[in-house]
């Protein structure tokens, strides 16, 4: 198994969407790239991800990347649906260098790379959200998303 982090504005339907995919071996509501590894305190800098891990062989980060950009906005910054602010950047983050090449190399082989606005930084820091938020629309399915039901439940 391996583990790369999405970062698709809220994640409460990223998380959603993410453990329908092949491959998909497990999910985890998170933040990263903050500056702290604790839920406390200030706004410090991270972006709500979803820890995802997944079978490489069922699944490559080229075809996890596909089904990302089908639930983002790729070229809205720090704002995806009604969320807006920093913390609902896009963004992929990985430990593996060989990640963060296939998740680059998705996006620049893209007629609209240039208009891209999706990080792909290394993992610097990771923390695991409050269990309030962990698979929250499964349990409060009507919540807000900005992800439309019908790519919440395409590869069910």
């Amino acid at each position: 198994m391996e583990v790369v982090y999405f970062a698709g504005g809220c994640l409460w339907g990223v998380q959603a969407f993410i453990k329908t995919l092949p491959g998909v071996k497990f999910t985890e509501a998170g933040r990263a790239n903050g500056t702290s590894h604790t839920l406390e305190g200030d706004y410090d800098g991270y972006a709500e991800c979803v820890k995802t891990e997944f079978d490489p062989t069922v699944v490559t980060i080229k075809e996890l990347m596909g089904y990302f950009f089908e639930i983002i906005d790729p070229y809205s910054l720090n704002k995806q649906g009604q969320d807006v602010g920093e913390k609902y950047r896009t963004g992929v983050y990985s430990d593996k260098p060989e990640h963060l090449r296939e998740a680059k190399a998705f996006i620049s082989e893209r007629n609209d790379y240039d208009l891209i606005v999706v990080e792909v930084l290394p993992l610097t820091y990771y923390v695991r959200s409050a269990e309030e938020h962990q698979d929250r629309l499964a349990r409060c399915p009507n919540d807000y998303c900005h992800i439309p039901e019908e790519l919440l439940s395409k590869y069910k």
